[in-house]
């Protein structure tokens, strides 16, 4: 369905488009056990036609609030509303209007691709005259025409993944929900399923919400980014303004020789916007201008006799800036044990 926004005299003569919000969430919080807090009082709203992010490391709070945002679980505490209707008072018209593609492969191994599309439409009491035609066009959209009469057992981690994808549409939902879409594909297959969410937005107006701790997955696909870490969002914003928020290129250096506070001497040379130190012989330096920076720093620390051993530049990222933000890289290795198992075990199944 193709947005309608509405634009007053100003906005029409400025050329500006109002944003339609089509989730807004309030202070969402969730605890498990009394204890264990996986989610800290999220707020942020999301626009309808946009691709929106979520991205953090494994633990970090995605899953737990698609969990909640999806009526799957009930909130601790605070509110959210997804297409115009409150997730708690209101879950059966939450769950008419959006789509969900979990992280774990849901689809039944013994029945074919097309019997497990049938088998979802029933489920939302779609009319079967109806639901054949969806999942004939469901099928050509995810280029699975070809398969569908093989039982799934016999798919590919692509495929499965192309299948849930399909499942997920088959009401033709306002939202769809994609927790970790790629997760344990190959690159190949990672971009062609980059290509069906880019289709789904592009082609059909659909709001997109998407887990994921792939750097590469968020830059490439979100019109804006959650950056989330132990349950709390840090920073809002499109791949562009949360790059540039780092306010240049990074220098990172290392110096041999003594354990002196070198940061007032590196922050007279000329460009330097801002330099902390890491360790300590170890420094981060931002610049709008690395390139010439970088020598200058070298020159300045090698007049007052100190020797620089390693240095590295590199433009702005959204690793940088997730390290910039938290202290620390995106960590696969880390997180929640069960849902590292539940991952482990998804990815081997992509593999097969």
């Amino acid at each position: 369905m193709v947005v309608e926004v509405e634009m007053n005299n100003k906005e029409k003569s400025e050329g500006k488009i109002e944003k339609q919000t089509i989730m807004q969430i309030r202070s969402l919080k969730k605890v498990f056990n009394g204890t264990v807090v996986a989610v800290d009082g999220v707020a942020f709203d999301v626009y309808e036609g946009e691709i929106f992010g979520f991205l953090g490391p494994n633990g970090a709070g995605k899953t737990t609030t698609i969990s909640m945002l999806t009526t799957l679980l009930r909130p601790t505490s605070g509110s959210a509303t997804v297409c115009g209707f409150d997730i708690m008072k209101e879950p059966n018209e939450v769950r008419k209007r959006i789509g969900v593609v979990p992280q774990e492969y849901t689809a039944d191994e013994d029945l074919t691709g097309y019997e497990n599309i049938m088998f979802c439409a029933d489920l939302y009491g779609i009319p079967r005259k109806i639901s054949r035609e969806r999942a004939d066009e469901l099928l050509k959209l995810v280029e699975l025409e070809a398969a569908k009469d093989r039982k799934v057992e016999t798919y590919s981690g692509g495929m499965r993944r192309r299948l849930e994808l399909a499942c997920g549409l088959i009401n033709h939902p306002r939202v769809l929900f994609l927790d970790e879409p790629t997760l344990g594909l190959d690159v190949q297959t990672r971009a062609a399923v980059w290509q069906y969410i880019r289709r789904l937005k592009d082609e059909y107006g659909m709001t997109l919400f998407l887990t994921t701790h792939y750097l590469e997955e968020a830059d490439s696909l979100c019109d804006r980014i959650a950056i989330i870490d132990h349950g709390k969002i840090v920073k809002i914003g499109s791949p562009k303004e949360l790059k540039d928020s780092l306010g240049g290129d990074i220098i990172e250096l290392g110096v041999q020789g003594g354990d002196d506070d070198l940061v007032p001497l590196i922050a007279e040379v000329q460009h330097v916007k801002d330099v902390k130190r890491v360790s300590s012989s170890e420094y981060r330096i931002k610049s709008e201008l690395g390139d010439v920076t970088a020598p200058m720093v070298i020159d300045a620390l090698r007049s007052k006799g100190y020797r620089v051993s390693r240095i590295s530049l590199t433009r702005p990222s959204l690793d940088q800036v997730y390290l910039e933000l938290t202290g620390k890289s995106i960590r696969e290795e880390n997180g929640d044990r069960a849902q590292v198992m539940r991952q482990r075990m998804t990815m081997r199944r992509a593999r097969r």
